[in-house]
């Protein structure tokens, strides 16, 4: 009896591969409908389904790592390091981001390697995507603008004149940890200086350290954090879409 079942099989996987090839509706699917998202009307700008951090009007969503409020200088839209005030944070928590943010570092060179427009903006507190001016300035490579701070090189240097706007638009994926602390699957980012990928869907290794290899430790959703490397440093027109 169990040939005759074997045929009858095969004869329905021919006759429902015979249909796909002829019927192209076989292959459509309908539902869900994606859910429609409007986009910004100009380049950078926020679309309809971003949480706006910094509009360049308020710095509301921000606060220093003791919760006080933000002594960075906040003048025509843009939000600049005051040193030894400490890094400032957002107030709210997030895990998977796709962000996008602009930065400056200051017009008038005074140093060079890392000391010459140093920031840097941390994923989950933890995971630097470096902020630095490496228009002809040279430095290690996995510390240079658009670096994951000591991991992983950009794939090139995309950087502007000192003085000038420059955007990063980073996909991130946060790490995912079992119930008991473990780690289940690292932390990724792709990362696109100025419109130019830079970061391709890379591994993070764990938190970004100045000495010593990273480790991963257990933790939830945490703040989207903005250095103070002692330059001063801008930001302006940062948004986040929850992915």
């Amino acid at each position: 009896m169990k040939y005759p079942i074997i045929f009858a099989i095969l004869c329905s996987v021919q006759i429902a591969y015979g249909q796909t090839e002829k019927d192209p509706a076989v292959t459509e699917i309908w539902t869900p409908q994606p859910v429609t998202v409007t986009p910004g009307k100009t380049p950078g700008s926020p679309p309809s389904d971003a949480i706006v951090l910094f509009d360049g009007n308020s710095l509301e969503q921000w606060v220093h790592d003791d919760g006080s409020p933000v002594k960075w200088e906040l003048k025509d839209g843009a939000v600049t390091v005051k040193a030894k005030t400490g890094q400032i944070k957002t107030i709210q928590t997030f895990e998977d981001v796709q962000l996008h943010i602009e930065w400056r570092t200051p017009e008038n060179v005074e140093s060079d390697g890392q000391g010459r427009g140093n920031s840097g903006i941390f994923l989950q507190e933890r995971y630097e995507v470096q902020v630095l001016d490496n228009f002809e300035n040279k430095t290690y490579a996995n510390g240079q603008a658009g670096s994951i701070y000591k991991q992983h090189a950009p794939l090139v240097n995309a950087c502007k004149e000192p003085g000038e706007w420059q955007t990063y638009d980073i996909i991130y994926k946060a790490p995912d940890f079992n119930d008991r602390g473990n780690l289940r699957t690292p932390a990724r980012i792709t990362v696109l200086h100025n419109g130019v990928l830079i970061q391709n869907n890379v591994e993070i290794r764990g938190p970004s350290v100045y000495r010593g290899l990273p480790q991963y430790q257990s933790h939830k959703a945490a703040s989207i954090t903005l250095q103070d490397h002692g330059n001063p440093v801008s930001y302006r027109n940062i948004w986040v879409r929850q992915l």
